[in-house]
C-alpha cells in the first residue's frame, strides 16, 4: 500500500520501485534488484535523505542544485526514462503524486533559487572571513 506520511519516504519508495521495475526487466527477471540497481538506490536513497531543501525538496528532474555524479545522473536518467511511462499503469497513485510534486516544484522554483543562493552566499563568507 502506498501510504506514509512524509514526502521523503513517498519518493523514496518510488524511486526503489522505479529502480525494481527497472531491474527486472533488463537484469533479474526474478524480482530482486542486482548489485549495480541495488547500489544506484542506495546513491538515490542517500541524496534524498542528505538534500539541501529538506522535506520541501523539489523532484529531480527540476532542482536548480545537481548532486548526484555524472555516472549516477545518467543511471537514474535511463531507470526513470524506462520506469516512468511503465507507472502509470503499474502503480498510478505513486505515478500521479510524482507527476502532482513535479508540478509543484515547478511553481516553488523561485523559492529554490533563492535558497540556494542564500547558501552560497554564506559559503562565500565564510570563505572571506577565513583568508
Amino acid at each position: 500500500m502506498f501510504v506514509f506520511k512524509r514526502r521523503k519516504e513517498r519518493e523514496i519508495q518510488t524511486v526503489k520501485t522505479m529502480i525494481r521495475m527497472y531491474c527486472k526487466a533488463h537484469h533479474h527477471p526474478e524480482g530482486e534488484m542486482c548489485e549495480e540497481c541495488a547500489a544506484v538506490f542506495s546513491y538515490a536513497a542517500m541524496k534524498y535523505l542528505h538534500c539541501m531543501f529538506g522535506e520541501e525538496k523539489p523532484v529531480c528532474t527540476v532542482c536548480p542544485v545537481h548532486c548526484y555524479r555524472p555516472e549516477m545522473r545518467e543511471k537514474i536518467r535511463v531507470i526513470m526514462r524506462y520506469s516512468g511511462p511503465r507507472m502509470i499503469c503499474r502503480h498510478p497513485i505513486m505515478a500521479v503524486d510524482h507527476l502532482i510534486l513535479q508540478f509543484l516544484s515547478k511553481r516553488r522554483m523561485d523559492r529554490y533559487l533563492r535558497k540556494v543562493k542564500k547558501i552560497r552566499r554564506k559559503k562565500e563568507e565564510r570563505k572571506a572571513h577565513s583568508a
